[in-house]
């Protein structure tokens, strides 16, 4: 009588494959954030993840592809918070608060993430930077949608695309300053950057709102310099 051979159980080789990419993901983000993207080595990526060289290229086309891969997700999370808040009920108010405690949370979330983007996106080359750039208009898109119909319903002085860029960059600087023991949780700092920027947009009542002078000059596809979500204001870099 012939046995029937007895499968070893484990992890099937899709499991491990996936598993060993997160850990060189993981190992990307950390060496990227510490010495910056030109400062890092694809052997010292390895041995991080502890991925011996020949199998690290089994798994990834090139460090490029790790960047874009890093910063593509994060910004695919925002870009989806983003659309789910302009597109939900309520006032505009209500969802520009909203967007700002959405941004300042995933940004905390992902400060590491955020602070290589903010130093490194230039790395990214053709395709791969401009996809990203695209991923970020497009967060800039649903803010602006928000803000003009704020401006519309008269609750917001102006809807110029400058407020707009200066409220993602002010929030993208808390990666760089935001302590995980200091004084204040992610949600208590969004509460009071929202209260201190919307003070200084919302039309107090009976306030007539200003037309602005609005530029809508569309950036340049070839430049992919701004943060997370900004618009490049293609005005200001001329003067």
């Amino acid at each position: 009588m012939t046995e029937t051979p007895v499968r070893r159980r484990g992890r099937p080789p899709a499991t491990i494959a996936a598993e060993t990419r997160e850990r060189i993901v993981h190992a990307a983000v950390d060496l990227f954030a510490e010495k910056g993207f030109h400062g890092t080595g694809v052997a010292e990526i390895g041995e991080r993840a502890d991925v011996q060289r020949g199998a690290l290229y089994y798994h990834i086309g090139s460090k490029e592809e790790l960047l874009f891969e890093i910063l593509r997700d994060y910004t695919e999370l925002m870009l989806a918070e983003a659309a789910e808040i302009a597109g939900g009920a309520g006032e505009p108010v209500a969802k520009l608060r909203g967007l700002i405690h959405s941004h300042v949370r995933l940004i905390v979330a992902h400060r590491r993430e955020v602070a290589i983007q903010l130093r490194d996106v230039t790395a990214l080359t053709g395709d791969r930077g401009a996809d990203l750039q695209e991923l970020r208009e497009r967060i800039q898109r649903y803010w602006q949608q928000v803000i003009d119909a704020g401006y519309a319903a008269g609750a917001l002085r102006t809807a110029d695309h400058v407020v707009t860029n200066s409220i993602l960059g002010m929030l993208n600087m808390v990666t760089f300053w935001y302590r995980p023991h200091g004084g204040h949780t992610p949600g208590e700092i969004a509460d009071i950057l929202a209260a201190t920027l919307l003070d200084g947009i919302v039309a107090g009542p009976g306030e007539i709102a200003v037309s602005p002078a609005r530029s809508r000059t569309t950036p340049s596809s070839g430049a992919h310099t701004s943060s997370p979500g900004e618009l490049r204001d293609t005005e200001q870099t001329k003067g």
